[in-house]
């Protein structure tokens, strides 16, 4: 059984249609991206990605591992220690192996996996592409093995691995009408990306779905990979201000990038003019909006992804329909509304708790 993958941009994605016009066409653009934030402000609610079943039934006798990137990383960690626990609710065994982000420690995991006939094996937002041939040995030997939040449904994983997306393309798509929609149309982007990170595709195509045809609007991408952020960012982002001071917006795709973003919109002078909007939610990221130095961040419960996760590994193993779209929601913490994650802000608050009866009802638990 695989996951269904769309290769496509997400069905969610508003068509802009700019076609280079102005005056009527872009303001019903403008109200048609006003429109599709506006849905992103809206405390989520729970809407069941697949039809309800006896979860503790069918896991009874199930063994499932969860090899994450990094788990000493504040997300990935926290969403894998969270499906352990959720597992020991339901009744079945998750092991979490402990990764510092190395690659041949996420191949141990998978090896471990196999020796040890696992039911399946998560590489939770891992790159896929270099664990290829472990994967393979994996599927062989009759583990399943999944790449779980590693990328949206428009970038395929490399076979064997079924998936789990996440609508990243959605959030590079909002991240962008969030700077058109504040400059009325007349944003210059400097949008961040990562290259050497599996998500990032989508995040650009959902970018470049909100800009493509808009005339009044440019987009300057800058590659800064994963291992350089520490070094490079800072001085590349600072440059980059100097060299076009009519930059107006900076969308970093990943929010750990914003200790370095930061630092450079303020040490170039720029805080007025400039401003961040960037993803994924995490605590630190949410504190920089609270005191005005980041203008928004689209944030992820850590605990609905890691409840949206075991829902659909457990249709995996189970042999039920798989899902195509976990439906883990898209939440825009901005001045209005960041106080409610807390002060300081916490992991996976501020998002309500629909979605903590949902799965359970849908799992049969009450």
């Amino acid at each position: 059984m695989k996951l269904t993958t769309k290769l496509m941009v997400a069905s969610s994605i508003v068509a802009l249609g700019w076609s280079g016009a102005a005056g009527v066409s872009s303001a019903q653009n403008l109200e048609a991206i006003g429109a599709h934030v506006a849905e992103h402000q809206q405390l989520p609610m729970f809407d069941p990605p697949g039809a309800p079943f006896d979860a503790a039934a069918c896991m009874a006798d199930k063994k499932l591992m969860v090899v994450p990137f990094s788990s000493a990383v504040e997300f990935t960690g926290g969403v894998a220690n969270r499906m352990t626990e959720l597992a020991e609710e339901i009744g079945f065994q998750y092991v979490h192996y402990q990764t510092q982000g190395q690659p041949s420690q996420w191949i141990q995991g998978i090896n471990q996996a196999i020796t040890q006939k696992f039911d399946l094996v998560d590489v939770l937002m891992s790159d896929p592409r270099v664990l290829v041939p472990q994967a393979v040995q994996a599927d062989a030997a009759g583990v399943k093995v999944v790449a779980a939040h590693a990328a949206g449904f428009d970038t395929a994983a490399p076979e064997p691995f079924l998936q789990v997306s996440i609508d990243y393309t959605q959030a590079g798509q909002l991240l962008a009408e969030w700077a058109l929609l504040k400059t009325e149309g007349k944003a210059n982007i400097l949008a961040i990306t990562a290259e050497d990170s599996f998500s990032a595709n989508s995040l650009v195509n959902g970018i470049k779905a909100a800009t493509d045809g808009c005339a009044d609007c440019k987009v300057t991408y800058l590659n800064v990979p994963v291992t350089d952020w520490a070094t490079r960012m800072q001085s590349s982002v600072q440059s980059a201000l100097l060299r076009d001071p009519s930059i107006n917006y900076i969308l970093p795709i990943y929010d750990g990038m914003a200790q370095f973003v930061v630092p450079a919109v303020e040490l170039t002078q720029s805080a007025d003019r400039v401003k961040i909007a960037t993803f994924n939610g995490s605590p630190y990221a949410l504190q920089l909006v609270q005191e005005g130095r980041i203008e928004m961040d689209i944030g992820e419960s850590i605990d609905w992804v890691a409840h949206a996760i075991v829902d659909a590994e457990m249709r995996i193993v189970c042999g039920l329909e798989p899902i195509t779209d976990p439906k883990v929601p898209l939440y825009i913490f901005d001045a209005s509304n960041v106080e409610s994650a807390g002060n300081p802000p916490q992991i996976s608050t501020g998002y309500g708790d629909a979605y903590v009866a949902g799965y359970r009802k849908l799992w049969g638990l009450q």
